[in-house]
């Protein structure tokens, strides 16, 4: 349930206003992405905090129905301009809370130096 909550505050966040492009600037900056099997999405952050987080959880959400066939759901790329995770038709999560995800969880790898990382997208 907590990760479903997770999921809805995500979404909400993604399709909040016009003033996202303002928020961005202040958000855990995504530096690189890549699409795993069950709907397990790995993440690099700026900072170096880097693991994997389940988003199958999503399928059954409105715009994430179109996850449901896997090879849209591998169309995942970090957005150069707001450094969040993007998919094809508009879909962008908050990395804040993908951050937050993934620090609170034992198994994240924490790089130090983490900001010299090479930018990659999956």
């Amino acid at each position: 349930m907590k990760a479903k909550r997770q999921g809805i505050k995500a979404l909400k966040k993604a399709t909040r206003g016009s003033n996202m492009e303002e928020e961005w600037g202040d958000m855990h900056k995504i530096t690189a992405c890549k699409a795993e099997e069950d709907y397990k999405l790995w993440l690099r952050f700026e900072d170096g905090l880097e693991g994997s987080v389940f988003l199958g959880n999503l399928l059954e959400i409105g715009a994430f129905q179109l996850w449901r066939d896997v090879r849209e759901f591998e169309k995942v790329s970090v957005d150069p301009h707001t450094a969040t995770v993007t998919w094809e038709g508009g879909i962008r999560l908050d990395s804040d809370v993908l951050y937050q995800d993934l620090a609170s969880r034992s198994h994240a790898i924490q790089h130090a130096g983490g900001g010299n990382l090479p930018p990659a997208v999956g």
